[in-house]
């Protein structure tokens, strides 16, 4: 089935159904399984504690609710943005940075409202990935034209969200960034930690599938593996399952079984990646956020 709504014409933006809901698709460490409790109950009852109570009277703004994940990458934030609405039954619109840029100078501010409207003629929640590109404080060293334009794009984003009577989930993997004007009008602040020695073997239950034919006790396997994984994401234990699984075949491509040496050795492989591949402890520098900028509102040389 197409999990995928019809849009209006030239929406460059996909209406999508959600194929995951938070209690049966996604593992939390349990702090922030609470704080996703709390999220639900608020989304749940907030006819009655608004209407019924009477506390629209004293919040009005309080007709949207503003969600901001963060956390190290592989996390799940994703994931979660998208079990949200599933487990509140409604559609979701994904806006990532290459929805939003445009060739046109300005274009990218009605890309936003745009985005706003999208979601409020079809009930979606709407959500923004990598958001500190967007949520990010002012620009320094940089022409005044550009600071502008990106200003006016920020800007644009405020009055939409203050005007949205929906969900809005942002997600990012460098909270620090967010200006504070936009952090003070997100209801719920949800960190997203490396998963504890619990949340790990609840991960390695979930990708050793029954159907995987195993040396050792599965159990056994299980527990040994989450001890062995310890910072390592979500993702990173998927991709820890994706790499042992093609050793049985290397091993015996007649009779494949996974041994717990091939888990061994694959989190060695990621761990080493991780290490030795890639950035860490990157912070943008303020050439990167300048270039960010001038994709985002399309101005080029």
């Amino acid at each position: 089935m197409d999990n995928h709504i019809s849009k209006p014409e030239h929406s460059s933006s996909r209406i999508s159904l959600p194929r995951v809901t938070l209690n049966e698709d996604v593992i939390f460490p349990e702090d922030t399984r609470l704080q996703f409790e709390e999220v639900q109950a608020a989304l749940r009852y907030h006819k009655v504690i608004y209407t019924d109570w009477g506390f629209k009277n004293v919040d009005p703004t309080g007709r949207s609710m503003i969600i901001n994940l963060y956390g190290p990458p592989g996390t799940g934030k994703t994931l979660a943005a998208e079990a949200i609405a599933g487990t509140m039954g409604l559609p979701y619109l994904h806006i990532g940075i290459a929805e939003l840029e445009s060739k046109f100078v300005g274009e990218t501010a009605k890309n936003i409202c745009h985005s706003f409207r999208l979601a409020n003629e079809e009930g979606a929640i709407l959500f923004f990935d990598e958001a500190d590109t967007l949520l990010g404080s002012r620009l320094s060293s940089v022409t005044q034209g550009i600071d502008n334009e990106i200003n006016a794009m920020r800007s644009t984003l405020l009055i939409e969200l203050e005007r949205h009577e929906g969900i809005v989930i942002f997600a990012t993997n460098f909270a620090k960034n967010y200006d504070p004007a936009f952090v003070s009008r997100i209801r719920y602040h949800i960190e997203f930690k490396l998963p504890d020695l619990n949340a790990r073997r609840k991960l390695f239950a979930k990708f050793l599938v029954p159907g995987i034919p195993l040396q050792e006790d599965r159990e056994h396997i299980i527990n040994t593996c989450s001890e062995s994984a310890a910072n390592l994401s979500g993702r990173d234990i998927r991709n820890v399952v994706r790499i042992a699984l093609p050793k049985a075949f290397m091993r015996n491509s007649e009779k494949p079984i996974v041994f717990l040496e091939d888990l061994f050795s694959a989190i060695e492989e990621i761990k080493k990646g991780k290490n030795n591949v890639g950035a860490r402890n990157f912070v943008a520098s303020s050439e990167n956020e300048i270039e960010t900028g001038r994709r985002l509102l399309g101005i080029t040389g």
